[in-house]
């Protein structure tokens, strides 16, 4: 399962430094890099993109910076006492690329201002080379590995939407006619809700094959040109991709037939 990192540095150079170190590490094939991006933040608490935005656009990278941006991009501390209608859109985010309220809370407090920071999503077999090399130069790394959270809310909305769908026909069946009316409103309601429900499931899983192709395209690069020690760990990452894609598309799948099911009734 993949992991998404952030290094954090007392400048903007020593965060290039980070991004050389990750090049140097996956060309060893001590880990797997399958994106980064450099961010800093001013003295005043803005957070600025200096590397990675255009051609992360649409992966975990991008969508951590993004989410990263909008909601620690004011002054320090700013996370604290936030809403939960403030922070939605980034937390949105958050969720979408499988990490946490803790993830980020542990990077707000290392992201202070005026440090810079390196963005990754990395696949690791150990956390000590890529730990020592970033303490060598100075960075404070906080990781997190990627959670199957968003699906496994898609397959407990779809089970709760359709558990409510046959209650309410149960219930239309045996009411009288000004019960009926707002009945039928709130079965439309959920019919809706399904129909949305569905289309985001389609839409996680196209995603997701996108997300793994370029995984698998990035392993094999790698191991392309790794030596023979290596070629093996980095076939095992392979390996472990390709479950984790096929438990992610199964709860998909799940919700699909959920979905299937609640429609047709």
């Amino acid at each position: 399962m993949s992991k998404l990192v952030v290094t954090t540095f007392d400048s903007e150079a020593k965060a290039y430094e980070g991004t050389r170190a990750l090049n140097e590490l996956h060309a060893q094939g001590d880990l797997t890099l399958y994106g980064m991006a450099v961010i800093t933040k001013d003295a005043g608490g803005k957070l600025s993109v200096k590397e990675g935005p255009d051609a992360l656009a649409g992966t975990a990278v991008g969508s951590l910076v993004g989410a990263l941006v909008g909601v620690l991009g004011g002054p320090a501390g700013v996370i604290v006492g936030l809403t939960a209608g403030m922070l939605l859109g980034g937390i949105s985010d958050l969720l979408n690329v499988g990490v946490g309220m803790d993830f980020l809370d542990k990077v707000s407090r290392e992201l202070a201002p005026g440090k810079a920071a390196v963005i990754a999503e990395i696949d690791e077999d150990w956390v000590t080379p890529l730990n020592t090399r970033m303490e060598a130069i100075g960075g404070s790394v906080v990781r997190e590995s990627r959670s199957d959270f968003e699906e496994a809310e898609i397959v407990k909305a779809a089970a709760a939407d359709k558990a409510e769908l046959a209650q309410l026909k149960a219930e239309l069946a045996q009411s009288g006619a000004e019960a009926k009316a707002k009945l039928r409103t709130r079965i439309k309601e959920v019919r809706a809700k399904l129909g949305e429900l569905s289309n985001e499931a389609q839409t996680k899983s196209q995603k997701l094959e996108k997300d793994v192709n370029a995984k698998i395209s990035a392993l094999n690069d790698q191991i392309a040109k790794a030596n023979a020690q290596n070629k093996a760990r980095i076939k095992e990452r392979l390996v472990e991709l390709r479950a984790d894609h096929d438990r992610r598309v199964a709860k998909l799948k799940q919700a699909g037939a959920l979905i299937k099911e609640a429609l047709a009734a």
